[in-house]
């Protein structure tokens, strides 16, 4: 009596590779800031408002200097998740202000 220890694997091919998680769908399609329309989610998380702005179709550096924009002039946080720009606040009506001047357009 022969005993052995161990899986065989024998015969079986295993696919191990992981996804890389921080890579992203790059099948969007950019568009000009004219041809968007954007619109507004206001969440509250943990009791906290969070306003969110998306869908926004441009490459990622244009997404974080239209952050970066929005977090000086508003004084507040926030973070890019996929399509859409957090910000921490109830704020719609100042960041539509602030991307009004800058050329974006949103849905009525």
């Amino acid at each position: 009596m022969i005993f052995e220890m161990g899986a065989k694997l024998d015969g079986d091919v295993y696919d191990t590779l992981k996804e890389d998680k921080k890579k992203k769908n790059t099948t969007n399609e950019i568009k000009p800031k004219e041809q968007h329309q954007l619109v507004f989610t206001y969440e509250k998380r943990k009791g906290k408002p969070v306003t969110l702005v998306g869908r926004f179709y441009i490459n990622e550096n244009e997404k974080k200097d239209i952050l970066k924009l929005l977090k000086k002039k508003l004084a507040c946080g926030g973070a890019i998740k996929e399509e859409w720009i957090e910000l921490q606040g109830d704020i719609k009506e100042k960041i539509k202000d602030v991307l009004q001047k800058e050329g974006w357009k949103f849905k009525k």
